[in-house]
């Protein structure tokens, strides 16, 4: 009687302490390390999103963990000042979870052939830095929606890709979407969600901007889209991501990057 009440015990001090989550087949359920000893680990790696990555890909555990504590940490050491506003609200996570957060800081999306973007086919890839800016984000807000917060990035440039030409692309986020005034108006327009595609962050489905005719002349002007062709979708979670036409370097730009 002694050993199963001890058996038992133990069994409640590991549920309470790891918040275990293994999935039957892990081999990793003996001698795991403590969260505390995890953080510590990642702190001393400044938040590194490759290992956070690698280690989300071990167990249901560890996937756990970097979703509620390493991706957290990532985003409030990569971009400090944005997440400190995204939270000024009083929430404690990130609409659309942390590591979909963290990816939108360090990922450009780009498109694939029939996708959101026409036929233009420029595949996603990491970026080392990205610059978002609340004020960037106002030129994307219609007058009517200017209380709101959005976060924008300036334009990743992918230059002569073929008739579309040069292009850049952006992403952003928006503080609390779900009570936002651009949710609301895209709820009133009646805006169709798109049929197949989704978010790349966070897998969420997507609104067309254009399609709800609320893309502002600002936010062509502000990125100073050549003929004018920018488009861009917001997801359920308030994720954006868009396109636009760059103006092309005029020949005494060449001549001098040449030099």
């Amino acid at each position: 009687m002694s050993v199963l009440c001890k058996l038992q015990v133990k069994k409640m001090i590991l549920t309470k302490q790891y918040r275990c989550v293994h999935s039957a087949s892990c081999q990793c359920t003996k001698g795991h390390l403590s969260e505390d000893v995890i953080f510590l680990v990642f702190q001393r790696l400044n938040w590194n999103p490759n290992l956070i990555a690698t280690l989300s890909c071990a167990c249901k555990w560890f996937d756990d963990i970097a979703k509620r504590v390493l991706w957290k940490e990532f985003c409030r050491t990569r971009a400090p000042k944005m997440m400190l506003d995204l939270q000024s609200s009083g929430s404690h996570s990130a609409d659309g979870n942390w590591r979909a957060l963290g990816k939108l800081l360090i990922f450009c999306s780009g498109c694939t052939q029939g996708g959101l973007f026409d036929n233009v086919e420029v595949p996603g890839h990491f970026v080392n830095k990205t610059r978002f800016s609340k004020t960037l984000g106002k030129s994307f807000l219609m007058p009517q929606c200017l209380n709101d917060v959005l976060y924008v990035s300036e334009p990743c440039e992918h230059i002569d890709q073929g008739e579309a030409g040069d292009l850049g692309f952006f992403r952003g986020i928006f503080k609390s979407f779900a009570s936002s005034n651009v949710k609301k108006m895209i709820i009133n327009r009646g805006a169709q969600l798109h049929p197949t595609e989704i978010c790349p962050y966070c897998k969420a489905k997507l609104w067309s901007m254009l399609q709800a005719n609320m893309i502002p002349q600002t936010a062509k002007c502000r990125l100073g889209s050549h003929k004018d062709y920018i488009e861009y979708y917001v997801c359920l979670n308030g994720h954006l991501l868009g396109v636009c036409t760059l103006l092309p370097l005029s020949d005494s730009e060449d001549v001098s990057e040449n030099e």
